[in-house]
C-alpha cells in the first residue's frame, strides 16, 4: 500500500489491508495475511518481541523471565555492546492467523497482581493485534517472583543500630 508523502507523522500509524481492522476477515472470509494474492507469515520471534516490549510498558512489571534467564540477561547487560534481548521471558505459538502468548514476569512489590495482569493482557493483545493482525487467542501470565527494593530496608535498619 503507497502512502503519500504529504501525510508526515501520520504515516506511522497503523495500516490494515482493505480498510479491515487486525484480525478482521473480508466479506469472502480470508484474513489480511491470507489473500487471494500471497500469504505474510510473520515470525515467532517477531510476536514475541512485540509483546516482550508491550510487556515492559506497564508500571509494575520488574522484569521478564524466570530465575535463569535473568541471570543470563545479567551477565549479558555487562557485555559491552550487548542489547536487552526483548522476548526474555515470552513464548508463542504463531499460526497463519492467530497467536497465542505466555509471559513470565517478576511483579514490583505493592503492586495489585491481578490488576497487573490484566493490563499486561490489554496491552499485549492490542499491540500484536495491531503491528501484525494476527488475532490473539489467549496472554497467560505467569508472576514469578515479587521484586522488593533491599535499599529502603537496608535504610530502615540502619536507624535502628544507631
Amino acid at each position: 500500500m503507497a502512502e503519500s508523502p504529504d501525510k508526515g507523522s501520520s504515516s506511522r500509524q497503523s495500516m490494515s489491508v482493505a480498510g479491515r481492522a487486525p484480525g478482521e476477515t473480508s466479506p469472502s472470509g480470508e484474513s489480511s495475511l491470507v489473500t487471494e494474492r500471497g500469504r505474510t507469515r510473520i515470525a515467532d520471534t517477531v510476536v514475541a518481541k512485540v509483546a516482550g516490549i508491550a510487556t515492559r510498558e506497564i508500571s509494575g512489571v520488574h522484569s521478564l523471565g524466570g530465575g535463569a534467564a535473568r541471570a543470563v540477561a545479567a551477565i549479558r547487560e555487562r557485555i559491552p555492546g550487548a542489547t536487552t534481548n526483548q522476548s526474555q521471558g515470552v513464548d508463542v505459538e504463531v499460526g497463519e492467523t492467530q497467536a497465542a502468548v505466555d509471559i513470565d514476569i517478576v511483579a514490583d512489590y505493592g503492586v495489585r497482581l491481578a490488576d497487573l495482569a490484566a493490563a499486561i493482557r490489554q496491552n499485549v493483545i492490542r499491540a500484536i493485534e495491531t503491528m501484525t493482525a494476527l488475532d490473539v487467542t489467549e496472554v497467560n501470565v505467569s508472576i514469578n517472583d515479587v521484586y522488593v527494593d533491599e535499599g529502603d530496608a537496608d535504610q530502615g535498619d540502619a536507624s535502628r543500630v544507631q
